[in-house]
């Protein structure tokens, strides 16, 4: 007997979850940096999703959130871009990869939420200082801060909102103790996102 279309499409979605979940339990579960952060990739993953779901988020912000630094497990020169000086725009390669199976409520407030931390270290006095210092360091190669007419432009893009609303769960999901989340239910999340069945 033949699977049915939801059965396909069932499959296909964990086939993509599967592949998702591989990169964070391989590259994603080494420190950061050399150890410049005091998480691996897979726990600041995990604790920016939980940080989405204890306000509320949407189901497509809580998958935005824990795969928003993805760019960095599938660009792994991205390190060695960092220490040299260079940025190795994270988002972007992160964005356009999971655009193949997310849509653009997903992978857009990804794209943008490096702008967001430009915009607000614009926009708040005291943001900036609030920042990691990897965060801080970064923000020289991403652009600096914001001038007027970026914040403008930046205030009328339709993910801009969402990008700021990940920015901060991403900028407080650097605890190394705190409790984790489940991880599986958090693939929960990555699977019910998924829009495009896998080839």
């Amino acid at each position: 007997m033949e699977a049915s279309a939801t059965e396909n499409d069932a499959a296909a979605r964990q086939v993509i979850a599967d592949h998702i979940r591989t990169l964070f339990e391989g590259h994603g579960s080494r420190q950061w940096y050399d150890g410049y952060e005091a998480v691996s990739q897979t726990r600041h993953a995990l604790q920016c999703a939980q940080n989405a779901i204890a306000t509320g988020a949407e189901e497509r912000l809580v998958s935005a959130a824990f795969l928003h630094d993805i760019g960095h497990l599938i660009d792994l020169n991205g390190r060695d871009k960092f220490q040299s000086g260079s940025d190795a725009q994270h988002e972007e390669v992160g964005a356009n990869w999971l655009g193949q199976w997310f849509p653009p409520s997903v992978t857009e407030p990804i794209r943008w939420h490096v702008a967001a931390k430009r915009y607000l270290c614009a926009t708040e006095p005291s943001y900036h200082a609030s920042l990691s210092l990897v965060s801080q360091r970064s923000l020289a190669l991403q652009g600096g801060v914001m001038f007027a007419g970026e914040c403008m432009a930046f205030e009328k893009m339709r993910f801009s909102a969402d990008a700021i609303r990940l920015r901060r769960w991403d900028d407080h999901a650097k605890d190394p103790e705190k409790p984790l989340p489940d991880f599986q239910d958090v693939m929960a999340y990555i699977i019910r996102s998924v829009h495009v069945p896998a080839i």
